[in-house]
């Protein structure tokens, strides 16, 4: 209950309305009457920019306003921290960096602790006070995107600009031999 989680394409339940998915734990968990959901179904939804939208189908939305529905049922229970699993997949830049704007502006709001898996790296650094690096399972890097920007480390220069080629890579995807050992060339 400490956790809430936004799943990376929202996870709603198209069979349910907005409303209906926001307030799905909370009439799960039976801890508050109809009335006080409705209430904090409301607040969460204005919170993320959709008041009004309780009657909506998920069909009927765009891609940005079922992130912002998932993100509102993530926070229903007020919790001290949220998963995002890749909250910009899928979106438009300017859509991506509204989320990212939403993610920094609950964290501050209702200070809440934000763990986000992603591989967009402005989403990263927008979002972002602590940076992981895991690659195979192990860490290579921890520390302040400035940090991260600052490294000499050729594997995290590699992910940071988008290198096809470098210690991440197993395998060239213009050879025919199927995979080889990484090498520095460039094709």
């Amino acid at each position: 209950r400490r956790f809430g989680m936004l799943f990376q394409m929202a996870a709603l339940f198209d069979s349910m309305s907005v409303g209906e998915n926001v307030g799905l734990a909370l009439r799960e968990r039976r801890r508050h009457p109809r009335p006080e959901i409705d209430r904090i179904v409301a607040d969460k939804l204005r919170r993320v920019g959709l008041p009004g939208t309780e009657e909506i189908r998920p069909a009927s939305l765009s891609g940005g306003m079922r992130k912002r529905v998932g993100l509102a049922r993530a926070i229903a229970e007020e919790p001290d921290y949220v998963l995002y699993d890749e909250p910009t997949t899928g979106l438009d830049p300017i859509t991506a960096m509204q989320i990212n704007i939403l993610i920094k502006n609950l964290q501050r709001t209702l200070n809440i602790t934000s763990i986000v898996v992603t591989h967009d790296m402005v989403s990263a650094n927008h979002v972002g006070d602590r940076m992981v690096l895991l690659h195979e399972g192990k860490l290579i890097f921890q520390g302040t995107p400035q940090e991260m920007h600052r490294t000499n480390d050729p594997a995290v220069r590699q992910f940071l600009r988008g290198e096809a080629y470098g210690p991440l890579t197993k395998f060239r995807p213009d050879s025919t031999e199927g995979p080889v050992a990484p090498t520095q060339e460039t094709p």
